[in-house]
């Protein structure tokens, strides 16, 4: 490799902090997205039981460029995980999708 090609190659490497509370990551069970026709807002909820309010735990601003690559890296992703591990079930039932209940009692048996 010439010496124009590798600096080329190092100026075009990012390289990536990622902070150890940052990569612990945070749970979420429910994504709700809006958008203006400038971004897309992305909040990462997560819903406990028998809880009445849930709490956004993250949110996300987006371009609309930005959004629609991460709509076909998540694609690609989805598409190799089910080749690995098997079809991911999703039910939407008839009438949309269906969320996670705001407040529910699990049943328990003795």
């Amino acid at each position: 490799m010439s010496d124009d090609k590798k600096k080329q190659a190092q100026q075009n490497q990012l390289s990536i902090d990622l902070p150890e509370d940052i990569a612990e990551g945070v749970y979420s069970n429910l994504a709700i997205i809006t958008h203006s026709s400038s971004e897309f807002v992305v909040d990462f909820v997560r819903i406990v039981p028998n809880a009445p309010k849930a709490k956004v735990k993250s949110r996300v601003i987006l371009t609309p460029e930005h959004a629609k690559r991460l709509l076909a890296a998540l694609a690609d992703n989805v598409q190799k995980y089910e080749r690995q591990f098997g079809v991911i079930n999703h039910s939407t039932g008839g009438n949309g999708p269906q969320f996670p209940p705001t407040s529910f009692t699990p049943t328990a048996q003795a």
